[in-house]
């Protein structure tokens, strides 16, 4: 196992538009390891590359007993939408009621650079969801209402890990291919 330590809200990685993969090789099947690993003792449902510091469209969901992950995810969203909590590893203890869309199709690749498809509603529609957003630099509090996003950044602010300095930036183990930020 290689568990990697989870970047916190306010790390500038978390921010950032994540590089589409290119090379489908050891070092990407490392990192999918890596972050099924690490996503699992957390534990969480998802985990994104950005939250161990790669800028790489990669995650990992762990729904309904099911592990799985998605490279260069293209989602196609259900109209219908859905109304529940929603927390990230990214940020420790906290849990607000998110809008989603409550099905997805999921069209990427897998480790080895095979197409895959991954559709679901609910829980799995929402982790997909989520963990896709962080590939494009937004956190699920981005997408709150003004009051909530208010109570929201007051929780971090009031949270043990949201009052220190900010976080170290760490040096990926893993190959970037260049496009770390």
């Amino acid at each position: 196992m290689a568990i990697q330590p989870i970047r916190i809200f306010g790390d500038p990685v978390l921010r950032s538009t994540a590089k589409p993969v290119t090379v489908f090789d050891k070092e990407l099947r490392r990192l999918v390891k890596d972050l099924t690993d690490t996503m699992l003792d957390a534990p969480g449902a998802g985990l994104a590359a950005p939250q161990l510091g790669v800028s790489l469209r990669v995650f990992t969901y762990y729904v309904d007993g099911v592990v799985g992950h998605l490279i260069n995810p293209d989602l196609s969203l259900t109209e219908e939408e859905q109304d529940g909590p929603e927390g990230c590893l990214s940020l420790p203890g906290l849990r607000f009621d998110t809008k989603r869309a409550y099905g997805v199709v999921a069209k990427g690749f897998d480790m080895h650079g095979e197409p895959v498809t991954v559709e679901g509603t609910q829980l799995l529609a929402r982790c997909i969801q989520h963990e896709t957003d962080h590939l494009d630099g937004i956190i699920f509090i981005d997408r709150l209402d003004r009051e909530q996003r208010k109570a929201a950044l007051r929780a971090i602010r009031e949270a043990e890990w949201g009052d220190g300095p900010a976080p170290t930036v760490r040096i990926s183990p893993h190959s970037t291919f260049g496009s770390a930020r």
